[in-house]
């Protein structure tokens, strides 16, 4: 299965709590049994135990599951709940894999949905900075999709704007002005000039792309998009950012 994923939307994830076992204690991280994944019996050179490593706060990394009681609480023994409470968290990346990585764990992701917390852009610099998930992995992670900026677009889209300029459309903040310039963004209404590199006119029976970008830029603009994506991610596009 395919997952539509794309940088830029902003999801809320969550993952009931389900009843496990704290197996270890470090100055770092609490280990708990993990009650979903399987160990890959075939991945050679790859032997997981079957515990899942929580952090605590000297780690200083950011975990989207969380155990209830709170993690600093616990000692080895202890019988706990481990899930995810609602969280709302934005695309930065996804990752494909044909074949399936061979990660220790079943199912082999095909994919991964890197993520980053509300409030937080992505800084080349910071390792480790975002979390990734597998959205069709063995945890059972609920996914709702709650803005896709430009969802009325494709990567690799040409459009011409209100003022005669024509960009090429990459990513939600992603745009490429044909005349060179750098600065400025697309002015709506859009007019949809290519899609997968054919006219516009020219595509498939029954999808009116073209049609579709002009009745979803009829009214509003690149601002308001802009403005709607920064008001549920917390954070400044990473093309504002200096």
């Amino acid at each position: 299965m395919i997952h539509d994923y794309r940088p830029g939307d902003v999801l809320r994830l969550e993952c009931d709590f389900t009843e496990t076992t704290v197996t270890a204690v470090s100055r770092y991280h609490v280990s708990v049994r993990c009650p979903w994944l399987a160990a890959d019996p075939q991945a050679e050179g790859i032997c997981w135990n079957g515990d899942r490593a929580m952090p605590l706060p000297a780690a200083r990394e950011w975990e989207v599951f969380r155990t209830e009681p709170a993690e600093t609480e616990l000692r080895p023994g202890d019988t706990c709940r481990v899930g995810m409470p609602p969280t709302v968290v934005h695309v930065q990346s996804v990752e494909y894999y044909d074949p399936p990585l061979v990660t220790g764990l079943l199912p082999r992701p095909a994919c991964y949905v890197e993520v980053l917390r509300q409030g937080e852009v992505y800084e080349p610099g910071l390792e480790d900075q975002g979390y990734a998930f597998d959205p069709a992995g063995g945890e059972p992670i609920g996914i709702e999709l709650l803005f896709r900026p430009y969802a009325f677009l494709e990567p690799g889209d040409e459009v011409a704007d209100r003022d005669g300029r024509a960009w090429r459309f990459d990513g939600a903040w992603d745009w490429h002005a044909f005349d060179g310039e750098v600065s400025g963004a697309p002015v709506w209404p859009l007019a949809l000039l290519f899609r997968g590199g054919e006219p516009a006119a020219d595509e498939a029976e029954g999808v009116d792309g073209a049609a579709e970008v002009a009745r979803a830029t009829a009214t509003g603009s690149h601002a308001e998009e802009r403005e709607r994506w920064t008001g549920l991610a917390l954070a400044q596009p990473a093309a504002d950012q200096p």
